[in-house]
Formats: structure tokens, sequence, C-alpha cells
């Protein structure tokens, strides 16, 4: 049996999104910069998928941009945004919990003389937003909290926070990592406040290698990249219009049976929980997760990486965390303070509209036997 309980990290591509970039990529393959007719159509079929996204994401067309995933748009978020407010100040506000897509270009920055403050997670992984507020200072250019945190499916209070932001100075501009939260956690960007949002195809079942950036209207960014003009000159570079036709596919099937999804997820996330702590002797729960389909359990005294390796032996797909840290330690457990036996057994659990209680059930008899069977205790 292969059980794959790992949806965070990526999900199957779906009938429709697979079936949307056949098509595109064999009888509509034109280059809509191409101005012939077999291009124009092409730019024209761009276009309604830009508004189907545009559709999901509670926003204008105009605002969508299309880039080739979560790291590049986060990255491009948050390089533009302290281009865009260099005048104003050197300082960024993040958190301590963020993906390394948002870290990493912040702890470069920081070694170019900006001045970052990381804001900690309470023991359940939620921000504070008055810790934000006295965070605040007038040199102040950006703020990046993620939406859903991938490792513990905990929601960030983004809208709360972004008002407050905006209240201090509307000049700061807010930007958030919601790759996890996407069609997962009903929200508009509208209704968020935020001015920059990135997500990403390949965690709502479209396939790797296309993600979006949502850019509010009137905010004036700098470029991406330089070249041919697409994407109103942010985004230069031939669209990938079969990745586009599949994520619009993707979108749509969301839309349509969204809120299905989100119960059968949150129905089986609760399963889990209760049956993997009857089950395994021991095993703990790190966080429950507000998202409907991220938990993280910990066996503890047993690595991590035994764990996965171990479940992985007998056909079970979970991870230690996130699957960009490559098994590195996971930031996101540490910021927690969890005590270090508890932290260095964690795992996350992750689940899709396809998950099924035969999996939970798999996993929680795998667990049980390696438990008992005492390796790595």
């Amino acid at each position: 049996m292969f059980v794959y309980l790992d949806h965070a990290a990526t999900t199957p591509v779906c009938a429709e999104a697979t079936q949307a970039a056949l098509e595109e990529m064999t009888a509509a393959f034109g280059n809509p910069s191409a101005r012939h007719a077999f291009g124009q159509q092409a730019a024209q079929r761009l276009e309604e998928r830009r508004a189907v996204v545009a559709e999901a994401l509670g926003c204008t067309p105009e605002e969508v941009f299309f880039t080739s995933c979560g790291t590049e748009g986060d990255n491009w978020a948050i390089q533009a945004a302290v281009e865009h407010g260099r005048r104003r100040g050197r300082h960024i506000i993040t958190t301590a919990i963020e993906h390394s897509a948002v870290l990493e270009p912040i702890k470069a920055l920081e070694g170019k003389g900006w001045s970052v403050t990381r804001l900690k997670p309470n023991r359940q992984g939620r921000i504070s937003p008055e810790d934000l507020r006295a965070a605040l200072r007038e040199d102040t250019v950006l703020v990046s909290m993620m939406l859903v945190n991938n490792e513990l499916g905990t929601l960030q209070p983004v809208a709360e926070c972004a008002r407050i932001v905006k209240a201090y100075a509307p000049e700061i501009l807010f930007h958030t990592d919601a790759v996890q939260g996407f069609l997962k956690v009903p929200f508009t960007v509208k209704e968020l406040g935020v001015d920059l949002l990135t997500v990403s195809g390949h965690k709502i079942r479209a396939p790797k290698g296309i993600g979006v950036q949502y850019i509010r209207s009137g905010l004036k960014l700098s470029p991406l990249l330089r070249g041919g003009g697409q994407e109103r000159g942010l985004r230069p570079g031939t669209e990938p219009t079969a990745q586009i036709a599949a994520l619009s596919a993707a979108c749509r099937l969301w839309m349509d049976h969204g809120a299905e999804y989100r119960a059968h997820m949150e129905s089986l996330k609760a399963y889990a929980l209760e049956q993997l702590p009857a089950r395994v002797e021991g095993l703990e729960i790190v966080t429950p997760g507000d998202a409907p389909h991220i938990c993280s359990v910990s066996l503890p005294g047993y690595p991590s990486e035994m764990l996965v390796r171990a479940l992985s032996d007998q056909g079970i797909c979970v991870s230690s965390g996130s699957a960009c840290h490559k098994g590195k330690p996971s930031h996101v457990f540490a910021a927690l303070g969890l005590p270090k036996r508890t932290a260095m057994g964690v795992l996350r659990i992750s689940f899709g509209p396809t998950s099924t209680r035969d999996e939970v059930d798999a996993l929680a008899d795998a667990l049980s036997a390696i438990r008992s069977s005492r390796v790595g205790a």
C-alpha cells in the first residue's frame, strides 16, 4: 500500500490540470507574444486564465503576475519592497518561522546593513499582533508574515497585523507568503489588506514550475527581470502557457469544490489527531494546526529522519518538516522551544482532497510497530 501524507510538500496533479496542460502543449502551443492569429489566440487564453486566478485570489487580473514558484515570488517581493522603501529606511520585520524563501533573502539584506526584527511565536506557533506593533519603527519599510505556517499549520493574524501596519504608516509594504494558505483557508487579498502576496501552483494540485505574485494595484515596483516586456514588463520571459493553463484548471476545481475538500481534510486531520496518540505509545501532538491540511506530532527520542526513512521503507510518505530543509534541523520547531527529545522526533503530516482514513490507519500501525521495536529509542 502506497500512503502519501505529505501534501504540504507537493500535491499530485489533478486530472483537470493535466488535461489543460496537455491541450496547451499540443493543440494550442502558440506564443502569446506572437502577432499572428495563433499567437493572439494564445494571448487571449492566457488572459482568460489570469482572470480565473484573480477570481480565486479576490483581486483584479491586472494584479496577477505569473512566476515560476513560491521561492521566486518571495524573493521578488522582498527585493522589490526594500527598493521601493529605500528612502524611508532600512528596517525589515518578519517572523522566526517563515519559509526559507523569505528568511534567506532577508538574511542576505541583513549582511548588507539592513536591520531585521524577527518576531518569535508562542508555544502554539502563533505571532502576537502586539509584538508586531511594538517592533514598528520610523525606518520600517517591509513586514513579511506568512499566512499559514508550512510545518505547523498555524494560521497567522495577517489581516489584523496588516491593519496595525497601515495605521502606523501606510507606506510600509506588507507581504504575505500564502503558499500553504491559498485555497486551503478562505481569504481574499482585499480581506487581508496586504500589498504583496505569493502563491505556488504545486500546493493546489497544479504542476511544479508555476506560481503567482499578487501586486496591489497602484503599487509601482521594480521588475524582477529585464527582457521582452511580458507580464507588463515586471516579470518578462515567454509565459509558461501549459503550466498557467494547469494552474487555472486547479484553481477552478478548488473554487468549485473547496468547501468539500476543506471539510474532508479537516475530518481526516481530526481522525489522525485522535487515532495516533491512542494507538502509538508516547506519541505527542506538537500542534494540531489551524489550517485543515497540516498537523505535527512527535515520537520523543526517535530521530525524525530515522522515522521518515523507516516509514518510507513501508511505502508511507510523511516529512520531518519543510521539504526545502533537505534533512537539516527545522528552524520552525526550534522557535517553539520544544524539549529536546520532542523536537528531535517531530513529523509533519499533511492531507489532500484524495487522502483517506486507511492511510491514517496505516501510518498509525507503522509508527506503533516502530515504537514497539524500540529502534532509535
